[in-house]
């Protein structure tokens, strides 16, 4: 259907539809100082807009608002249209805590309390 509509048109849509998702999405990429935003994300990796964002390579961060989600080894996998098409290398979710290297018991003291 797309065929019939006059070049302009095509390119005003194609247009709306960049600022419908640069608007609604809330999903942020974070390499060193600079940020661009994520139109769509998926397991295997993730899209940005071609004109902002460069043929990025290495670890990045990824936040949904302020919300630290990720952090991320990519690579630019292909220019798909209207979208930077990027893949994960490794993915790791952020944590707020460091991970244990031993279990913890269930019966553990929670705090020591001194004979005074």
């Amino acid at each position: 259907m797309s065929e019939y509509l006059p070049k302009e048109v095509r390119a005003g849509l194609e247009l709306a539809r960049k600022q419908a998702l640069h608007r609604k999405s809330r999903l942020r990429l974070r390499v060193g100082e600079e940020s661009f935003t994520i139109l769509r994300l998926w397991d295997e990796g993730f899209a940005l807009d071609p004109a902002d964002a460069p043929h990025l390579r290495g670890l990045v961060d990824i936040y949904d608002g302020a919300r630290h989600i990720s952090q991320c080894l990519i690579i630019a996998s292909e220019e798909d249209g209207s979208e930077m098409v990027y893949e994960f290398k490794r993915a790791t979710p952020a944590a707020a805590a460091a991970p244990r290297d031993f279990a913890k018991d269930e019966n553990a003291p929670v705090a020591l309390l001194s004979q005074h």
